[in-house]
């Protein structure tokens, strides 16, 4: 099928003659009469038909006149350049999922920022899945938040920050007043595990050292882990700028590890089928600056 044809066939309908077709789409008559061949016979119909010096067109062609200028309208709207975003008037749900202490940073600024510039858009915030899955691949998630740089061309990405791990613990610990990697490792400690794991990274720096700390229990989320170590003499490593609002609202102690621990990347990821899609730039700037 060929589409142009319609294009050819709402100038016919319109000027009721080959000649001022033509002319109105910087054609040759002979191109626009073979165009009008090729439409009679695929409508079956003649479409116009010729009476004295002018063109009527036919019962068939009434009929169908203002639903090809519709299609041919619609077609130009859905091949133009995207227009000039209307945030008061969007209508929108954006699904944003990543690492629970990135999201608890992230998501105040952001609900302030939509109820404000666009308040026909709705938020949807998911925690990080247990197992890596596709949805963020498939469009099912707008954005993820974390510290894992994606290795798919199908996803676009951008490092907006860093952050450091630190250990946490409630003023009264015995660490409160006195912080030894010795004391650190000796006390007990929480995890933080969207898996289930006993052991990470701090545990590896601290064999090379000879040292082993005992991992009491694995919890899913940061902000759980925040909550018991303000209720217990236990420790946990979260990151320190993501964490600092809930650490000061739950009056936690904070103490850099004398480790060579990497920095922590905070990663925007996003399908890169929104590159260019001007409602999802304008949430990526928020979200980076809400984490910036």
């Amino acid at each position: 099928m060929d589409l142009n044809l319609l294009i050819t066939l709402d100038a016919l309908l319109e000027e009721n003659s080959v000649q001022a077709a033509a002319d109105r789409l910087h054609l040759s008559a002979p191109a626009v009469s073979r165009a009008l061949t090729r439409i009679r016979r695929s409508t079956g119909d003649d479409i116009l038909v010729r009476t004295g010096r002018t063109m009527t067109p036919t019962p068939r062609a009434l009929a169908i006149r203002d639903e090809v200028r519709a299609l041919v309208r619609r077609a130009g709207e859905v091949l133009a350049p995207a227009r000039a975003l209307n945030l008061a008037t969007l209508r929108r749900t954006f699904t944003v999922q990543g690492h629970d202490a990135l999201v608890g940073a992230l998501y105040p600024a952001l609900l302030d920022t939509a109820l404000a510039e666009a308040p026909g858009v709705s938020l949807r915030f998911l925690p990080e899945p247990p197992v890596d899955t596709p949805d963020l691949a498939r469009g099912h998630v707008d954005i993820e938040v974390g510290a894992t740089v994606p290795a798919s061309a199908e996803i676009s990405h951008e490092v907006v920050g860093h952050d450091e791990l630190v250990a946490v613990f409630r003023p009264e610990h015995p660490l409160a007043t006195r912080f030894t990697l010795e004391r650190f490792a000796a006390a007990n400690h929480v995890i933080v595990s969207r898996r289930g794991r006993l052991r990470d990274g701090v545990d590896k720096l601290l064999a090379e050292r000879g040292l082993r700390r005992r991992i009491v229990a694995a919890l899913p989320t940061s902000a759980v882990a925040l909550q018991v170590a303000a209720r217990s003499d236990t420790v946990a490593v979260v990151a320190r700028n993501a964490c600092a609002r809930t650490c000061a609202d739950l009056g936690l102690r904070t103490h850099p590890l004398d480790l060579d621990l990497p920095v922590a990347p905070i990663v925007l990821a996003w399908p890169s089928r929104y590159d260019s899609d001007p409602a999802h730039s304008w949430l990526r700037d928020h979200c980076r600056a809400a984490l910036a």
